[in-house]
């Protein structure tokens, strides 16, 4: 079965002609300038569209696709996800790695201590923050995505090592 990227999330429209506005969720904004066709899933289901004008206003991406011309069907799409094939994403450099392959991996301390597994993961801007919990449940461990703290990935195992920076705990 084939996988997706998720590179947006539509948070309503621009004008009345059924562009939407894209809040990006990919570190490339201009890859969408690149694209031909974009899938849309919500609420369960996955629809093609064919990107017919791609702009820019502030934060956000402006899509024009040529299946949707007025405001009111393009409304039903609202929280949508902008999804592309692993065929399209971006390749990956050294130490680069998917947001979605390291949910759930086990993160230990270099000196073997369990701290739990990543649950979400928050864009700040500067970099990203892992939030790690044990069994799911209790308090969070929040980890920059610095080298100073992850130590190593191995997605082939399941475990990200980290050095615990003073005042993590």
């Amino acid at each position: 079965m084939e996988q997706y990227f998720e590179i947006g999330k539509i948070t309503g429209t621009h004008g009345i002609r059924g562009t939407m506005r894209v809040f990006p969720t990919t570190e490339d904004p201009s890859r969408f300038e690149r694209l031909k066709e974009i899938i849309v899933e919500i609420r369960g289901k996955r629809e093609t569209f064919h990107i017919q004008k791609v702009a820019f206003h502030k934060q956000f991406v402006l899509l024009t696709v040529k299946e949707i011309t007025d405001i009111n069907v393009a409304e039903l799409y609202k929280n949508g996800r902008i999804l592309i094939p692993d065929a399209m994403a971006i390749p990956l450099g050294e130490d680069e790695y998917y947001n979605r392959d390291l949910y759930g991996l086990k993160v230990v301390t270099e000196e073997g201590e369990e701290l739990g597994e990543i649950t979400e993961i928050f864009p700040t801007g500067s970099n990203d923050v892992y939030v790690v919990k044990k069994d799911g449940k209790g308090k969070e461990l929040l980890l920059p995505a610095i080298k100073d703290c992850i130590k190593n990935v191995d997605l082939k195992n399941g475990v990200m090592t980290v050095k615990l920076l003073e005042g993590l705990r």
